[in-house]
């Protein structure tokens, strides 16, 4: 088969692999029909080069039909129409009965102390093949397809994989009180989204930050009350101009969708490119011990949320030693959620709203859709941000 490939920094190809196949009772071969590219892939791309391998298969949001079960996955048939999370997880232990899918104590990374393993992604999260490819085996099949019904375009139901989910527990995370302010900090498919889930959620006022003028035009036209970053002078001129329209407290909450990409530190900036640069058995171990994120956004996102409000956390870091302005964290009493999306947690909530009226706009989200071979240009133009790419979607 065809499968979208890390070769090395900045450096993806379409090569053939491989056809996967049923190795354990609870997997299933899907045929991908539609596969997202998402702004965590841009790390791999860019940041946690260390932690990649050549050849390794990139992605983590598929949808397809099922052509091959194991005898362990009882509810799943060929010729399901499926959405793959993009955390592998069982459904049976106590993580997962408690909601915590991204813990699952059956697949977690414990060589490498982190939680579940996760599709497409570094050896940090297990190494597995991911799904910008023609087919995929899941593992833990018994429970982590969503089945979907025919009909409807792929884009109706394909974001239940990653950015749904994750733009929905970050805005419950956040816990914006009924018609209270939050404030979205990065208007990329997730801080996108996060606007949208937070206004059918009955959120009062939705105030979205970015820089880049495709972004902030498409939030603006759902009715996010916007600010272009490139408009003030300091950040400090952004966070009075947004308290001014919350009472002088600042919002009720305030969603950081930015992660460690953030414009800011040089030093860290430095620390990054020089960990990618390094060999992988040296540039490994340094960015997994002294690495340092680029905390603009967080930092912007302390400042600006009103005192007793929630931060939530949904872009990436992935930091071993960020310093963090506890004292400010402290006296402004404020609540910190974050972490990896846990899919089926949310995914009976989020399903309702992927009805034909569309209030959350699945149908027109993507704003490319490319064929798989044009994978290379596609990471290119999604990094660059050019052609007023936010979303791109993927066909084999």
């Amino acid at each position: 088969m065809r499968a979208v490939t890390w070769q090395g920094k900045r450096d993806v190809r379409v090569e053939t692999v491989p056809d996967p196949r049923i190795e354990e009772p609870t997997d299933a071969v899907i045929r991908i029909t539609s596969t997202g590219l998402c702004g965590s892939d841009l790390h791999l791309y860019e940041v946690l080069t260390p932690f990649m391998t050549p050849g390794d298969i990139l992605g983590h949001e598929p949808m397809g039909i099922v052509e091959e079960v194991g005898p362990g996955v009882p509810d799943l048939a060929a010729g399901d129409r499926v959405v793959v999370p993009f955390q592998i997880a069982c459904g049976n232990c106590w993580m997962c009965l408690n909601s915590l899918p991204t813990q699952c104590e059956t697949t977690q990374v414990t060589g490498e102390g982190m939680g579940a393993a996760l599709f497409g992604y570094t050896r940090l999260y297990g190494s597995v093949p991911g799904g910008q490819a023609e087919y995929l085996r899941v593992p833990q099949a018994q429970f982590g397809p969503i089945k979907v019904p025919h009909g409807p375009p792929d884009d109706r139901f394909l974001y239940l994989s990653d950015v749904l989910p994750t733009a929905w527990q970050a805005v419950a995370y956040a816990d914006v009180p009924q018609g209270g302010s939050l404030a979205v900090l990065g208007l990329g498919p997730i801080g996108d989204m996060a606007c949208r889930v937070a206004q059918v959620r009955g959120a009062g006022r939705v105030f979205g930050v970015d820089l880049v003028p495709d972004r902030l035009r498409r939030a603006k036209e759902r009715g996010v009350e916007t600010y272009d970053l490139r408009a003030f002078d300091t950040e400090k001129e952004l966070i009075a101009a947004i308290r001014d329209e919350t009472d002088g407290r600042g919002p009720d909450a305030v969603i950081d969708a930015v992660g460690t990409e953030a414009h800011g530190s040089l030093a860290a900036r430095l620390t990054q490119k020089a960990s990618a640069m390094l060999p992988r058995r040296i540039g490994g171990p340094l960015a997994e011990r002294f690495s340092i994120d680029r905390l603009a956004a967080l930092h912007t996102a302390i400042e600006l949320v009103r005192r007793g409000g929630t931060l939530s956390l949904s872009g990436v870091y992935g930091g071993m030693a960020d310093p963090l302005p506890m004292l400010t964290l402290f006296d402004k009493q404020l609540q910190i959620r974050m972490g990896q999306a846990n899919v089926r947690r949310w995914a009976d909530e989020i399903l309702p709203y992927l009805s034909e009226d569309d209030p959350l706009g699945v149908d027109d989200f993507a704003t490319h859709r490319l064929s798989l071979h044009e994978a290379p240009q596609a990471y290119e133009m999604f990094q660059h941000k050019r052609d007023g790419a936010v979303k791109i979607v993927m066909q084999p």
